[in-house]
């Protein structure tokens, strides 16, 4: 008996420790306009629990016309949430400049008890930002 609980206790364990490691990988979202102007999101969750990000936009008429932004810092997940935080002394200097405080997205895949053909692409989206254009912005586990 007491080597079927330590078992199924070992098994539980590990199964919670791989869900937290699905999270971890890279993230993109491209989005092309009818007029040739171009947004794209690139997000990086490591396994340390750090993270990179980097936007960039081609605006024709934008001035300027192209612009990149950079954050940077640490992130954390507890069910499918993913929270998100910057330390000012570490992760902010000249190049990294976001502050993803108070960020949260919402992990969305395609649950393992769904059998249908149906495809759901694994993202995330954000659902709380103090960036206002990261706002409901979906980016796609590549």
């Amino acid at each position: 008996m007491k080597l079927l609980l330590a078992t199924f206790l070992l098994i539980s364990n590990l199964t919670v420790f791989s869900q937290s490691n699905s999270f971890a990988g890279d993230y993109n979202r491209t989005l092309n306009t009818t007029g040739n102007d171009m947004f794209d999101y690139k997000l990086t969750l490591n396994q340390d629990g750090t993270f990179l990000f980097h936007y960039y936009s081609k605006i024709k008429q934008g001035i300027p016309p192209e612009v990149n932004k950079y954050g940077k810092g640490k992130w954390s997940a507890k069910d499918n949430v993913i929270t998100f935080s910057s330390n000012k002394q570490e992760d902010f200097d000249e190049k990294y400049t976001l502050d993803f405080n108070n960020s949260k997205a919402r992990f969305v895949t395609k649950n393992p008890r769904d059998k249908t053909a149906r495809i759901i692409k694994t993202k995330l989206t954000f659902v709380e930002s103090e960036i206002s254009w990261m706002q409901r912005l979906d980016i796609f586990k590549i």
